[in-house]
């Protein structure tokens, strides 16, 4: 996982022309874009011109992303405003045979399926960085947030850790989880829009 210096170092060396510079940056935040494009249901054609569409935005206006921080938000927004185009382009028809267009969705309805549309966001970014955690942090979460709540002394004798670790370790896999690329992309692009909620975990 890089951090925020490395991230600027990326983007200066990027800057000057470093090929492997561009293709880090790529490796790192490719699964952000990806997810997003997979929440739009967005085929892989279309996934794959929406992701080259924000790359050659972020080299057209890179001098707006000078906070590394920043990145995973602009990322996360610039590839939401594409796939919402690509899906206009497209005019997908709906289920009643009508074309899919933000601009023909009924006023009242456009906050509920923003909202649906955020929450499924959350829900799907959850799951993707989940996945990427190391195993032993996977087996701890999914301990902590069973319904009944386990014991810590059964979680400890479960994965062989101390009951008094428990609370440490919980910490320190919440802090990966929330620096994933998909959370951390999600809570920036809603900071951006004022709404700050992130996924909750445990």
């Amino acid at each position: 996982m890089c951090d925020d210096s490395s991230i600027a170092e990326l983007m200066m060396r990027a800057e000057n022309g470093e090929a492997q510079a561009w293709d880090a940056l790529v490796e790192r935040f490719a699964p952000l874009i990806w997810s997003i494009c997979c929440r739009y249901r967005l085929n892989g054609t279309h996934a794959d011109d929406v992701g080259q569409h924000v790359w050659l935005q972020l080299v057209a206006h890179r001098d707006r992303v000078r906070d590394p921080a920043a990145l995973a938000g602009w990322l996360a927004t610039t590839t939401r405003r594409e796939c919402l185009r690509v899906l206009r382009v497209a005019r997908r028809p709906d289920a009643v045979g009508s074309p899919l267009d933000a601009e023909n969705i009924p006023d009242n309805q456009t906050g509920i399926g923003e909202h649906e549309l955020l929450l499924a966001e959350r829900h799907a970014a959850l799951r993707e960085a989940f996945a990427r955690l190391p195993p032993k942090c996977q087996r701890l979460i999914a301990l902590l947030i069973e319904d009944p709540p386990v014991p810590y002394a059964e979680i400890s004798a479960k994965l062989g850790i101390p009951v008094g670790s428990i609370g440490p370790s919980r910490s320190r896999c919440l802090d990966k989880l929330r620096g994933d690329p998909a959370i951390a992309g999600l809570i920036n692009a809603e900071a951006g829009t004022g709404k700050v909620n992130s996924p909750a975990v445990g």
